[in-house]
């Protein structure tokens, strides 16, 4: 097991900036706003001696309520968790009573702890950790995250104490395996309560206040012997209603997480209905052809009128999402919860699953066999063979002539009917057709149909003599 270390603070004194660093990554949403972070981030440290797990976690204040007190709860479970604490504080603002306060309900921890003053670029050095020697828990290291000035010594100062020595590793030998799963959907539809729900844990802070949620967090867990990754997501609300800074780099870190996940679930609010915005984020999981499975939360308490109002809404609305499997749920009550990673993994399978090339011909000419392509300027379009092109999204090729002009309502017919008989839920499936090279393309006049009969009769003329 890989040494947990865990940073603790007030709130913008740049943890998360200190967790990007030390990951090497983005993973951490990062702006000049207090509070930011609210959910535990894990992440791989790539800085230092050896490997490690770092924890990035919310600011701590002096009486937290309200959202302040769900994320006070949580920076808890990760000391609790924690082989070493990192306590960092602002080297600007100097020693301050919330630092004060902090470190007494860490030395209860009985947990090894590291001060680490951020921040101290442009100061002078000895009289700014001057004034921490007074907190009496060692002399601070000073760092400066966003620059990486001192993040070496203090990793190397920080694991030495740790035991259990272990060689560096590879990149990717310490990286989460399993079907990633982006949890994506409007603000306060319940998306964080049905990854705890899932989890088992109070993994998220959930609270009734839309946009709890501001970043993107990827969560491994286990279930059956399978391995997932769930990742909660910023709820995303119409472009026209996102004026804050920090809510738009939420947004475009969810649509990230749609583009890296393999598996997409969809939350829906039934009581709130189907809206505009359901139907755009469904439209973006579509053109990035991410396997889908909906899930319609707050399903309990509904009486059979308005149930049957949110199947029409959902039919009249998203239809073009035929290919997923619907849900109806409640992530709080944990019915039909229990469902969804069935259909996720299916819907994974169907992603990236193998088309024989076989297959694919002998349904392609049953379809054609069918119903016909139609007639382009006299002459009918010809699709002759298919073969898979990619996966997940499963991309069918098919080559004949004139297939650029094939009508949408046709390619429709062929997707269906290569989803129903090659049984692949929860994905959408892609064409790319292929026409091949016209010979006689950008010639003057190029003979005839008789002209060339004649030519051929004449090659075998000579050819019988010779």
């Amino acid at each position: 097991m890989l040494p947990v270390l865990t940073l603790v603070g007030r709130p913008n004194v740049g943890k998360s900036t200190l967790f990007n660093r030390l990951t090497r990554s983005r993973d951490a949403l990062v702006a000049d706003q207090p509070g930011l972070t609210r959910d535990r981030q894990y992440g791989v440290g790539r800085i230092g001696p050896r490997p490690y797990v770092v924890v990035d976690t919310g600011g701590l204040t002096d009486e937290p309520d309200g959202v302040a007190a769900l994320m006070a709860r949580q920076v808890r479970r990760a000391i609790e968790e924690a082989d070493h604490l990192l306590f960092l504080v602002d080297a600007r603002d100097g020693c301050t009573a919330g630092d004060e306060t902090i470190v007494q309900g860490l030395r209860q921890t009985g947990k090894p702890l590291t001060l680490v003053a951020n921040k101290i670029d442009h100061l002078d050095e000895a009289l700014v950790l001057a004034d921490f020697h007074r907190l009496g828990i060692g002399d601070p290291i000073p760092i400066a995250a966003s620059l990486g000035r001192g993040v070496q010594a203090l990793m190397e100062r920080a694991l030495a104490a740790l035991p259990g020595a272990e060689p560096a590793a590879e990149e990717d030998e310490h990286r989460p395996s399993g079907i990633e799963i982006a949890v994506i959907g409007r603000p306060n539809v319940g998306k964080s309560t049905l990854i705890n729900r899932l989890l088992g844990e109070e993994r998220m802070v959930v609270c009734d206040e839309p946009g709890t949620t501001r970043d993107s967090v990827a969560i491994p867990f286990q279930r059956d012997g399978h391995d997932y990754v769930l990742i909660d997501t910023a709820g995303v609300r119409r472009r026209s209603r996102v004026s804050d800074l920090v809510e738009k780099f939420s947004v475009i870190k969810t649509l990230q997480s749609i583009e890296e996940a393999q598996v997409v679930i969809l939350v829906l609010d039934a009581r709130a209905g189907v809206s505009e915005q359901d139907a755009t984020l469904a439209g973006h999981v579509l053109e990035s052809g991410r396997a889908l499975v909906m899930a319609v939360n707050k399903w309990d308490g509904l009486d059979p009128t308005q149930r049957e109002r949110v199947r029409e809404e959902i039919g009249r609305k998203l239809g073009f999402l035929d290919f997923a499997s619907y849900h109806f749920i409640s992530a709080l009550q944990g019915s039909g919860v229990s469902q969804l990673l069935g259909s996720v993994k299916a819907a994974y399978r169907s992603a990236t699953r193998d088309l024989p090339t076989p297959e694919l011909n002998r349904i392609l000419a049953a379809a054609v066999q069918e119903h016909q392509p139609p007639l382009v300027r006299g002459r009918r379009i010809k699709l002759r063979y298919a073969h898979q092109g990619g996966r997940n999204p499963p991309i069918i090729v098919i080559h004949g002539n004139q297939t650029e002009e094939l009508p949408a309502a046709f390619q429709r017919y062929l997707i269906n009917r290569f989803r129903r008989d090659l049984r692949l839920h929860g994905t959408p499936l892609r064409l790319e057709l292929r026409s091949g090279e016209n010979p006689y393309a950008g010639k003057r006049n190029p003979p005839t149909l008789s002209q060339e009969r004649q030519r051929k009769r004449l090659l075998r003329f000579v050819k019988r003599k010779s």
